[in-house]
Formats: C-alpha cells, structure tokens, sequence
C-alpha cells in the first residue's frame, strides 16, 4: 500500500508494541479466555484506544486508515487484542457527529485520556440483523428516562465504564423509534451482567448480556432527536465495519506468515514440503486472495477519510464481507498446510481459524452485508 510517511511511522510504532507487549501474551489469553487489562494503559499511552477522538478534544483525530493499519498489524498476532484498538470508536462516532457540544464536551475529553473503556448495546436475544425487532423500552419520566429490556453480545460490556444503548421511544415500530442512551455503568441501578459467552474463538475479549431493570439515564444522555437513533449507528457500522475487514486481513497474513515459515522447515519425502507444487499454490492462493482484500479495506478507508458518505455504505459492506471470508479460508488453509499439527494447540493455525469465523457474523452477518451491497447497487 502506498502509506504516507506519517502512517508508515504509525504502522512500525504500532509493530514494536505488538512485539514486545501482545506477542507474549497472544497465546495464554486464549487459553485462559483472560482479558487483557495490561494493555489498557499501553493502548492509551500510544492513542490507540481512542483513535478517532479529534484533536480539538484532546484526542490523536486519527482517520479510518490510521484505524485499520493498527487492527491489520495486531491481529497478525491476536485478534481479541486488536478489537481493543478503536475499542472507543462505536461510542465516540455518534457523539461526535449527532451529539450536542455539552455531550462533546463531556465525553471526548475523557475519552482522549486513554483510560476509559466504553461498549455499545445494540443486539438483543431476539434481535441481531433486524435491528427494528429491538423490545428494550426507554420511556421518559420526567427529567429522565427508564430503561427496561435485554442486550446480548456486548462487547467489553461488563469491564466499560460507559455503554451506548439503544433502546425503543415510541410506538410507531420499526427503526423509526430507536434511540441511543449513554449510561454511567458505576452510577445506573438495575444494570447488571450474565457469564462471558463461552466463544469458540476471540478468547479474552468481553462478550455478555445485559439486563435492563427500571436504569435511570438521564435525558441531558439522549443522543439525538428520540427516534433518531437508527442513523447514529448505521454512519458508526459504515466506519468500523472496515476495521474488521481490516482485522480479517491482519489475520490471515499472521496465518500465511505462520504456514509459510512452516512449510519451509517440514520436511517429507526428504524435502521441504513448499517444494511440492500442491504446497506453493495453496500458498499462491492465500497470498493473492489476501492482497485483494487488503486493496479493498484501504481503498474503503479513503473513501471515508476523503468524505464520499455516498459510495462508502457500499463499499465497507464489501470489505468486511470479503475480507472475513478470505480470513476464514485462509486460515483453513493454514491448519491444512500444517496436517495433523494445525490442529493442536501448540501452534498458532488453529486458534486464528477459531477467531476467524466470528468476522463472518458480527458487525452484520456476510449474507446481511450482501443484501446491503446488493440494495446499493439496486439504486
């Protein structure tokens, strides 16, 4: 890619970090499914946590390719560690273009600290895809609100300090009644957690339900007009969905790199496996199919960082589902390069072939985002 000197700077700061503080811990955080409260400070110090906050609040005012070259390089290692980069970006986007200058105020600041862990409450039990089928309620009373409902797959939700949820305002049904709530985590009664999700994959990174019961927000928390709220998370999915594609290229390069460096050393037949032609084209295959979806999560990166809102829907539902499925059948490849040592955990193969698969769900399922390429090209 042709990197300015700035992000080329930015993308070997991000190397050494991920060498000398993710690489050692890559593999017991996903044995243990252990999350990893030693990078918080590291992430912070270097801005990565929280990346897009602008400068005029005290933040990096980092852009979508700045994001993504800092998933691709740690998840080359760790996935679970790479969702930690930006980890503030789905709560950080909506106030930033849909809050007031009060909200601003409050939160980017203290977001630009790099100590502050937010999450985002979107789906529910009953409701992934179809994000108007939500039953969380917010009814108003008085200067307030109350929250009642079920949120699952929260990312670091029991660990943030502040969770944006969205939750129904009115009647008329659809998306046209949802509306986002910042809520103080430490200061909101009736707020509680279920277990971390037992994962096949992204071991170490937080996913839990929460329970809503009679959650007294604020009304000065509502982001937006009520009913608005719908708009806020499409613009922040359109801006990170590319940074799980990204992730998802990270990913299958650490695979490639892996099988490559193994299929040098394995010998049989008194050779090295990679001189045999089946070898060299599977590897032939990974490395074209992860070059093409590299070209496409920063050519979508430009797209956003140069303003074109009109084709950017479009092409980060491309990205993302087609950079999870190169990362899904890359690191298939991956373990069948290694034969029967692929699947033991004593190499790194299996695992990335675990975390792969969930970049095909989350974030809108592969098949969700073919529908919205397909609408986008329906126009």
């Amino acid at each position: 890619m042709n990197f300015t000197e700035e992000q080329i700077a930015f993308r070997d700061s991000v190397r050494r970090m991920v060498e000398r503080h993710v690489a050692p811990i890559a593999a017991e955080i996903d044995e243990n499914d252990r999350f990893p409260e030693e990078l918080i400070p590291v992430y912070g110090d270097m801005g990565l946590l929280q990346l897009w906050v602008p400068e005029a609040y005290g933040g990096p005012g980092a852009n979508l390719t700045m994001v993504c070259i800092a998933r691709e390089e740690i998840s080359r290692v760790s996935e679970s560690c790479a969702l930690m980069a930006g980890m503030n970006t789905m709560f950080a986007l909506p106030i930033m273009h849909f809050g007031t200058d009060d909200q601003k105020q409050r939160f980017l600041p203290l977001l630009a600290e790099g100590r502050t862990v937010t999450a985002i409450a979107l789906s529910e039990p009953d409701c992934g895809s179809d994000v108007g089928g939500m039953r969380t309620r917010a009814v108003r009373d008085g200067d307030s609100y109350l929250l009642n409902g079920q949120k699952q797959w929260c990312t670091f939700g029991s660990r943030a300090d502040y969770i944006l949820v969205f939750a129904k305002t009115g009647e008329r049904g659809g998306v046209d009644d949802i509306s986002p709530f910042i809520v103080d985590v430490k200061a909101s009664r009736g707020l509680t957690f279920g277990r971390n999700e037992r994962k096949m994959g992204m071991k170490g990174t937080i996913n839990v339900p929460i329970y809503l019961d009679n959650v007294r927000v604020p009304a000065e928390n509502r982001l937006g007009e009520e009913g608005k709220g719908f708009r806020s998370a499409m613009r922040a999915l359109d801006l990170n969905r590319p940074a799980i594609a990204a992730a998802s290229v990270g990913l299958a390069q650490g695979a490639l790199d892996a099988a490559l460096a193994y299929a040098k050393q394995r010998r049989q037949f008194k050779r090295a496996i990679i001189e045999f032609q089946g070898i060299q084209f599977m590897l032939a295959d990974m490395a074209m199919q992860i070059e093409a979806a590299r070209c496409l999560v920063y050519e979508t990166a430009r797209l956003a960082d140069t303003g074109d809102w009109h084709q950017l829907p479009r092409f980060a539902s491309m990205a993302k589902c087609f950079a999870s499925d190169v990362a899904m059948k890359v690191t298939t490849d991956a373990v069948q390069v290694f034969g029967g040592y692929g699947y033991v955990r004593d190499y790194p193969v299996e695992k990335m072939m675990r975390d792969a698969k969930l970049n095909q769900i989350f974030e809108g399922t592969n098949q969700i985002q073919r529908v919205v390429i397909a609408r986008e090209l329906m126009r």
